[in-house]
């Protein structure tokens, strides 16, 4: 999958002659992603209803005409994008003539587990770059972030290290001391320094369904975003994107549903 990644990357950088970075943030998400885009939300009117879960979108004459909420809520719409994670969309596309293709694809492509693990250690680790990836360890990929190096953070007395288990099909259904019990012997093996560390603290965050499942033959399953309804479009990272299960192709399919929306014709109010 990482190896597809730089494939992309490279891909990208031949096509658009100019070059392909790889990047972290350095600060939290939420200042990275969700306050600009409340800024800007509340400068051009658009209102977000949280916990306002939606259970069928529905079509009539080939068109979006509202989207049903769990609640018993109708919200009328003249065009909806649906993006949603692949184990959550049954129920909500019965209206569209290809549903049942869509819906299988998306039951074939599955999840991945992630858990993360914080790790407040009393010493460092003596890695040798921000990012370190394990090979052998508990899940598919292991990596260890050092959050030190990562965004200059002073330790105090305490070094913060996260490891990411991704394909975490067995570490998931452990329990949290389980977990910080197993991740520190795995630091153990491969860093001579954590050999007498101690866990001042540990935080696990476990997401059982983190990603699809990036397996061999699910790139042909990826559905696209436009569907036969003019205006309702897919969105996410588990529909056909040029990169794998990531962020990154979450936004592209957002961008891709969004310029598709802004081709089509406007409707009569």
């Amino acid at each position: 999958m990482f190896a597809d990644v730089l494939a992309t990357g490279i891909r990208l950088g031949i096509r658009d002659r100019r070059a392909v970075t790889i990047g972290y943030p350095t600060v939290d998400l939420d200042t990275l992603f969700v306050h600009g885009a409340e800024e800007l939300f509340r400068r051009t009117g658009v209102e977000v209803r949280y916990r306002a879960v939606a259970d069928r979108i529905r079509i009539s004459d080939g068109a979006v005409t509202a989207v049903e909420l769990a609640d018993g809520t109708t919200i009328a719409a003249d065009a909806v994008i649906c993006a949603v994670p692949n184990s959550n969309l049954r129920g909500l596309l019965d209206d569209l003539p290809e549903h049942a293709e869509i819906y299988a694809a998306a039951d074939k492509l599955g999840v991945t587990p992630i858990v993360s693990t914080n790790l407040y250690l009393d010493r460092p680790l003596g890695t040798r770059s921000a990012m370190e990836a394990i090979i052998g360890g508990t899940g598919v990929i292991d990596e260890v972030f050092d959050r030190q190096r990562m965004h200059g953070r002073e330790p105090n007395g305490t070094w913060l290290y996260c490891l990411t288990t991704s394909g975490a099909y067995e570490q998931i259904h452990r329990s949290h001391d389980e977990i910080v019990t197993e991740q520190l012997d795995l630091l153990r093996r491969y860093y001579p320094e954590a050999a007498e560390a101690r866990v001042v603290h540990g935080h696990v965050v476990k997401m059982p369904k983190a990603t699809f499942s990036q397996s061999l033959g699910t790139a042909g399953l990826r559905p696209d975003q436009r569907t036969s309804v003019p205006n309702l479009m897919l969105a996410g990272d588990w529909t056909r994107t040029d990169w794998s299960a990531t962020m990154e192709s979450a936004v592209q399919s957002a961008a891709r549903a969004v310029d598709e929306l802004l081709k089509q014709p406007a409707r009569p109010a």
